[in-house]
């Protein structure tokens, strides 16, 4: 058996704790699972795995081993990809997850063309505003919107999203529409938190280099963005939010542009992975995205 599969097979499970889970990531029965990675252990003549009723850990051996073999496979999938010409067929499942809306509204009617060009490939796609566990769910990279919080995954940066403050017509109808930062405390902001129960930032601007912010009035919080996009629709109150997202309501006057002058600071794009050398099959994604997002940026 091939000494390197069994060693990816460790790894999955390692990382996600779970025979089954591994399985679902790789494509194989819970069982295949368990004999490869009982293979590896006879193989090395160690106890890699210690088995419970409720989860999988490693051992202090197989912390060691783990810890070894990522670079390993990570520089073997590189090798794999060194000499091939550029117009080889990519092949292999590719995990990814990214914002929603970026899933929805950006992607989606582009990802076609990315699929017929690499016919080979098998792409899952998670599009959701949870900030999933890259490692643990077995992703291959991520796309983040904001401030970076795991320091131990490696960045690359695709540039910001320009935001822009709004609300719909009816709303303005009822209340008024701002036209300086005074107003807005007669005004109402629907708040986002990725997380319910933190405490909402306010009206956010940029000025001088700095970030300000205002405390405003806001009687709904929504936690993902097409329920912030729908609160503004409904006239519930104002929302920053990226212009490439709002770009169609506003050219339909669906939203109405507000504060031109003090917008909120662009929202950093950053597509995460775990390991410096990728499969070619995640480069070249990434390659593709990173292209897509900025012709939707420059539009």
């Amino acid at each position: 058996m091939n000494k390197l599969e069994l060693l990816r097979t460790f790894a999955r499970v390692t990382e996600l704790s779970s025979f089954t889970q591994a399985g679902e990531s790789l494509g194989l029965p819970r069982s295949s699972v368990s004999e490869q990675v009982q293979a590896l252990e006879q193989l090395l003549g160690a106890r890699l795995l210690q088995r419970t009723t409720r989860k999988v850990q490693a051992t202090q051996d197989g912390l060691a081993l783990y810890e070894r073999s990522k670079a390993l496979l990570a520089q073997m999938d590189e090798l794999e990809g060194m000499f091939r010409q550029d117009g080889e067929v990519l092949a292999g499942r590719l995990r990814v997850d990214m914002p929603s809306r970026i899933a929805r509204q950006v992607v989606m009617p582009h990802l076609g063309e990315f699929l017929d060009a690499h016919p080979g490939l098998e792409l899952e796609l998670s599009g959701t505003d949870r900030r999933v566990d890259l490692v643990r769910e077995g992703f291959d990279c991520v796309l983040r919107a904001g401030n970076l919080l795991d320091e131990t995954l490696v960045a690359r940066a695709l540039g910001a999203m320009p935001m822009v403050n709004c609300a719909s017509p009816e709303y303005l109808a009822r209340h008024g529409t701002p036209r300086t930062l005074d107003d807005l405390a007669r005004h109402r902001l629907v708040h986002y938190l990725p997380v319910l129960g933190a405490r909402p930032d306010g009206f956010e601007y940029l000025m001088g280099g700095k970030v300000h912010r205002v405390a405003m009035a806001g009687n709904l919080t929504v936690n993902n963005a097409d329920a912030y996009e729908g609160a503004c629709l409904g006239g519930l109150g104002l929302i920053q939010a990226p212009r490439m997202g709002l770009r169609e309501h506003l050219a339909s006057g669906a939203l109405v542009e507000l504060l031109p002058g003090y917008p909120a600071p662009p929202l950093a794009l950053n597509l995460l992975y775990a390991h410096r050398h990728l499969p070619r099959r995640v480069r070249v994604f990434i390659d593709w995205l990173e292209g897509l997002l900025e012709r939707e940026r420059n539009r």
